[in-house]
């Protein structure tokens, strides 16, 4: 299956060129980290494992993503991107990977890592093969043109969750461990995300310190009850749970944020934004 892109044009540009220099500009922007970073050739352990990033317009939220972009490509890419992200479009499955095929976008063409993605099927009891959901969904998408910019040496796994409950986001982090460790794969976790929507700055600001607090805590279950009795609207709550889960795993369940922005810091307009985190999981 191959999967055009849909959002080029609108979230991020579609002439080559362009993109190239927008993408500098959210590292070089006032509130991205400052300077391009080099990826890294060294041969050595990982310390990233999992990264939180936004997936608005590049424009709104590439600056604060470029901050653990930076952090990734700086500790070097593994053999296979797993990105998760939540379902906007209620189409597909509740768990939806896209198990073949490959991915275009305007700087390049990103192959899906089959054998992991099946893998992952077979362990989960949540997770099915599904191209529906990804059919116009933006949340992946925006994350490639990122990652091909630094290189095109890596594949990937898509994954949709509609299903967010904690139930299935630890299913999803067991199934994609279980898999990386039978199939030996080198993997890196991207949970794609964005925080509060349409909030006032400081209402916004105080629901994302809240989600920040139970990260920072590595407590699941505290994330999804406050998402839940608050009424915070960020929309990928489920692939940080995974990304939580997946790292405890590891045993490497540190998580530090490198950046808290809105949509307001851009628009100037605080009214109503939508708040964006960057953070690493290491």
């Amino acid at each position: 299956m191959i999967r055009e892109a849909v959002v080029a044009g609108t979230f991020y540009e579609n002439n080559v060129k362009y993109l190239r220099e927008s993408i500098e500009d959210c590292f070089t922007h006032r509130l991205g980290p400052g300077e391009i970073p080099k990826l890294s050739r060294v041969n050595k352990e990982k310390e990233v494992n999992a990264i939180m990033v936004p997936h608005a317009g590049y424009v709104y939220s590439g600056p604060t993503a470029a901050h653990a972009y930076s952090k990734l490509v700086q500790d070097g890419y593994p053999e296979t991107f797993v990105i998760i992200a939540p379902n906007h479009t209620g189409f597909g499955e509740h768990v939806s990977i896209f198990n073949e095929g490959s991915w275009i976008v305007p700087n390049g063409v990103a192959d899906v890592d089959d054998e992991l993605a099946n893998a992952i099927i077979n362990q989960s009891n949540y997770a099915k093969a599904d191209f529906l959901a990804h059919r116009n969904e933006h949340s992946i998408e925006v994350q490639i043109p990122l990652l091909k910019y630094f290189d095109s040496n890596f594949k990937i796994v898509p994954i949709c969750m509609m299903d967010q409950s904690p139930q299935a986001s630890i299913d999803l982090a067991n199934s994609i461990f279980e898999a990386a460790n039978d199939l030996n794969r080198k993997i890196t976790l991207i949970d794609s995300t964005d925080l509060s929507h349409f909030k006032s700055q400081e209402k916004t600001i105080e629901h994302d310190n809240l989600v920040f607090n139970e990260v920072i805590n590595g407590n699941t279950e505290g994330l999804y009850q406050v998402v839940k009795k608050e009424q915070i609207t960020m929309c990928g709550y489920g692939p940080t749970m995974v990304s939580m889960e997946y790292c405890k795993k590891l045993n490497q369940k540190n998580f530090e944020l490198l950046q808290h922005s809105t949509s307001g810091d851009i628009t100037l307009d605080y009214a109503s934004v939508v708040g964006y985190g960057s953070g690493v999981w290491f």
